[in-house]
C-alpha cells in the first residue's frame, strides 16, 4: 500500500529533479549567449574601429584638397573682377574668418571692396518685423522704385540696394550721398545693422550667412534674409548669397532661395563658404552674376555642383 509519505517524497524528487534541469539549463545557455554577445561586440568593435579610420582618412584628404584650393585660388580667380566693386553684407552669425578670406579673395580677383554692413539679430526678428518694414519704407529715396511686396526683408533688400548698388547698367549711384547717410543711420538707430565707416556704393554685393536657423520663428528669420538678397541682387549688377551647408536646410537662408524658382533664378548661392572652395566659388559666382547668369554650388544636396561651370546640372 502506498503512504502518504511515498507521496510526498515523490513530489520532492519530482520539482528536485526539475529544479536541477533548470539550473543546468540555463548555465548552459547562459554560457552559449555571452559567447554570443562577446564575438558579437568583437565584431562592432573592430567595425567601428575601421570605420574610425576611413573617416580619418577622408578629413585627412578633405585638409589636402582645401589646403591646394586655397593656394591656387588667387590664380583662379585672378582677372575675374578687374576693376570691379563689391559691398559685402554679413548676418550676426557668419564667421570673421570667412568674411576676411572672402575679402582677400575678392582683391585677388581685381575688385575693390567698398565698405562692410552686418545685419543684426533684430534685423531677422519676426518680432521687429513691422518696424523693418516702417523704417525701410520711410526711408525710401526719391526716385526709387520699391517691389510691393511687404515683407520686410524684400522692403529692406530695395532700400539697401537702392543706396549701397550701383545701377546695373550706368554704373552710377543711384540716390545721392545723403540719402545714403540717411538709410544708414535709420537702420543703425532701429538697431538692425551695424555699418562700418565710410561705406560707398558697389556694382556687386557678397551676402555672408552662418548656418541653419533654429528655435522659434526660425522659417521667418531664414526667410528674410533669403528675401534681403534676392531684392539686392534685383537692384544692382548681381549678388551672391554664401553660408554653410546648415544653410542650405529648409530652415536656412540658402535653403529658402532655393526653395523659391523665381529668387533661385536670379540669384547665386554657394553653401560651403567655409572652405576654400567655397571661396573660390563666391568668387567666380560674382563672375557669373555680371554675365547675367546664377547657380547653386556647394556641396550639399540641393546644389547643382561645386562652382560655375564644373558638373552643372542642364546647361
Amino acid at each position: 500500500m502506498i503512504s502518504l509519505r511515498y507521496h510526498i517524497v515523490s513530489i520532492a524528487a519530482a520539482f528536485l529533479a526539475l529544479a536541477i534541469g533548470v539550473v543546468l539549463g540555463s548555465t548552459a545557455l547562459n554560457g552559449s549567449l555571452l559567447s554570443g554577445l562577446s564575438n558579437e561586440k568583437s565584431q562592432l568593435a573592430t567595425q567601428v574601429s575601421d570605420l574610425e579610420a576611413e573617416r580619418n582618412e577622408l578629413n585627412a584628404r578633405l585638409s589636402d584638397a582645401d589646403a591646394f584650393a586655397g593656394s591656387v585660388g588667387p590664380k583662379v580667380v585672378a582677372g575675374a573682377l578687374d576693376k570691379r566693386s563689391v559691398v559685402l553684407v554679413t548676418t550676426e552669425d557668419a564667421a570673421p574668418a570667412d568674411r576676411d578670406a572672402v575679402k582677400q579673395l575678392i582683391a585677388d580677383a581685381g575688385a575693390s571692396v567698398t565698405g562692410e554692413v552686418q545685419l543684426t539679430e533684430a534685423f531677422s526678428d519676426p518680432d521687429r518685423a513691422d518696424q523693418l518694414r516702417e523704417v525701410a519704407t520711410r526711408l525710401q529715396p526719391a526716385g526709387a522704385q520699391f517691389p510691393t511686396a511687404g515683407d520686410p526683408g524684400t522692403l529692406a533688400g530695395a532700400l539697401t540696394g537702392s543706396v549701397l548698388l550701383l545701377d546695373k547698367d550706368s554704373a552710377k549711384p543711384q540716390s545721392s550721398p545723403d540719402e545714403l547717410a540717411a538709410a544708414l543711420s535709420g537702420l543703425a538707430d532701429g538697431g538692425f545693422i551695424k555699418p562700418a565707416q565710410d561705406v560707398r556704393p558697389a556694382q556687386l554685393a557678397v551676402v555672408l550667412t552662418g548656418g541653419e536657423e533654429t528655435g522659434n520663428g526660425a522659417g521667418d528669420r531664414a526667410a528674410t534674409v533669403g528675401r534681403f538678397a534676392a531684392q539686392l541682387d534685383r537692384s544692382g549688377a548681381g549678388t551672391v548669397l554664401a553660408g554653410v551647408p546648415g544653410s542650405a536646410k529648409g530652415t536656412g537662408p540658402i535653403g529658402v532661395v532655393r526653395a523659391d524658382t523665381a529668387a533661385t533664378s536670379i540669384l547665386s548661392t554657394v553653401d560651403n563658404v567655409g572652405s576654400s572652395a567655397g571661396r573660390i566659388a563666391t568668387v567666380l559666382a560674382l563672375r557669373e552674376q555680371l554675365e547675367g547668369k546664377s547657380g547653386r554650388y556647394g556641396v550639399a544636396g540641393n546644389a547643382q555642383g561645386p562652382a560655375p561651370g564644373v558638373n552643372q546640372e542642364g546647361s
